[in-house]
């Protein structure tokens, strides 16, 4: 039988791990109300970008970023992930969602991963990486956004990638993230119809269609990849919110279970040393 002080010890173990577990979910709490801040404020200029893009395409013709090539030689993935694990099923429902993305793909491809556990995740699979950007930070910032837009850019420019993908998980609440993959070049047109379609659809704009597209569509790369970026990270505030709630509410139920067998063996110690000097008297007389 486990003594008094094993489950004294235990019993502060837990509480010390509950200090920890609840201090990481007001922290993840703090983080996911600013980066749903900016993830709120990103999505109606991605949308109207992607208007802009959907309306002067009618007119473009064959335009580089719009046109798909004939010959698909290779494929790039934007993975976004995590830094750091503890954050319930995010990192896993990533990596899942990435395996079965590569396991369709019949091209040659590459990977540009933001985040080390990606990239861990990559390795141990024996998959190609071509770019390694780790350490974003807890709030990812529109220069790094547009870094890795530039070096997607004129990759597709050479001709070293035929289309580029992202792959992040989207935010739809602190309970709720999904896996979700887009493509980014060449740009799809097929926007869903929105005010932000039919309020460009009276616009004028000059220079040419063509013209404008070529500064848009870096322009929509960069906002694409920024946005992806918002959506990863508060996705993983919020998994991690969850899972460190999660966490402090077991350890509450296995306090008060351990508090319990506590007690029940102090009832028992007790018992036992009532029996032995009533044993004791007896023997006496």
């Amino acid at each position: 039988m486990v003594s008094a002080r094993d489950i004294k010890r235990r019993i502060k173990s837990v509480k010390s791990t509950q200090k920890i577990t609840k201090a990481m979910k007001m922290v993840s709490a703090s983080k996911l109300r600013r980066t749903q801040t900016a993830v709120t404020e990103v999505r109606p200029f991605a949308a109207k970008i992607e208007a802009v893009i959907s309306h002067l395409a009618e007119g473009a013709g064959d335009h580089p970023f719009l046109t798909p090539r004939k010959e698909i030689k290779r494929v790039a993935y934007v993975v976004i992930g995590s830094d750091r694990g503890l954050c319930g099923g995010f990192n896993v429902n990533l990596h899942r969602f990435l395996t079965q993305a590569l396991e369709k793909e019949e091209h040659e491809y590459g990977l540009i991963v933001l985040g080390n556990k990606v990239r861990d995740y990559a390795l141990r699979r024996g998959y190609t990486i071509d770019t390694e950007c780790s350490k974003l930070g807890d709030t990812p910032s529109f220069f790094q956004a547009r870094e890795v837009a530039r070096l997607v850019n004129d990759a597709y420019v050479k001709g070293e990638y035929d289309e580029v993908y992202v792959v992040y998980t989207r935010f739809k609440s602190a309970m709720s993230q999904e896996p979700t993959m887009k493509r980014l070049m060449p740009v799809v047109c097929d926007f869903e119809e929105s005010e932000e379609a039919n309020e460009i659809s009276n616009f004028t704009f000059e220079p040419s269609g063509p013209e404008i597209l070529d500064t848009v569509i870096p322009q929509y790369v960069e906002v694409g990849i920024y946005s992806a970026m918002q959506e990863a990270k508060a996705s993983e505030h919020g998994a991690r919110m969850t899972a460190m709630s999660s966490a402090t509410d077991n350890a509450t139920e296995m306090i008060g279970s351990l508090t319990l067998s506590l007690n029940r063996a102090r009832q028992a110690a007790i018992t036992t040393e009532i029996t032995e000097i009533v044993s004791g008297a007896a023997a006496l007389e």
